[in-house]
């Protein structure tokens, strides 16, 4: 049994401007390949996706900024709660902006939502978590995570993830749709400033 609840509601929920702020990040771990690459063991740099509850297609875990955290900690608990993972904040991948279709409420009636997305890397994997009856884990190479994205928004944080990693091992084959704008600005200004 999980120890750990997710949280509910939009009670505590972050807007500006008509959006709906979420915070979300990209969960990564090394993984040693046998193939030898000069001298040593070719490292692998592997992602990890989970389910949609609502139709085909992985995605990263995120979810709603709430009020009593940073962007960071929300970041970090989006991992925990849907993936069962935790670790380290590295790099900041940008602000993407999308629409949601399920998550349109009287602050945001249109579904907007700007994501701020992070790297994490993976330290601990949970046996348990508070999701885990909803949601699949699995990991991917960052070529096959491309492929199985259900948005071109994520496509896009991966392809900017992949630019620290594994620069040749990711594909730019999606386009953005009027449900999914994926509007990306990655330059960051830290909400705790604000």
């Amino acid at each position: 049994m999980c120890e750990l609840v997710a949280r509910t509601g939009r009670q505590q929920q972050r807007y500006e401007d008509g959006c709906r702020l979420v915070a979300g990040c990209i969960p990564f771990k090394y993984k040693m390949d046998d193939e030898i690459c000069g001298d040593k063991p070719r490292k692998i740099t592997e992602v990890l996706m989970i389910n949609s509850q609502s139709g085909p297609g992985l995605l990263f875990p995120k979810g709603g900024w709430e009020n009593d955290e940073t962007v960071e900690e929300a970041a970090v608990r989006e991992a925990i709660e849907e993936a069962g993972v935790r670790g380290d904040l590295k790099e900041f991948l940008g602000h993407y902006n999308f629409r949601s279709k399920s998550h349109q409420d009287e602050f945001s009636p249109e579904g907007l939502c700007k994501a701020t997305m992070f790297a994490l890397h993976v330290k601990e994997e949970l046996d348990s978590w508070p999701e885990q009856s909803t949601r699949n884990r699995k990991w991917f190479t960052i070529s096959e995570a491309a492929k199985r994205c259900r948005y071109p928004w994520m496509r896009e944080a991966l392809s900017t993830f992949s630019d620290y990693h594994d620069s040749s091992d990711v594909e730019d084959n999606g386009t953005t749709s009027a449900d999914d704008e994926g509007d990306h600005n990655s330059e960051y200004s830290s909400p705790l400033s604000r």
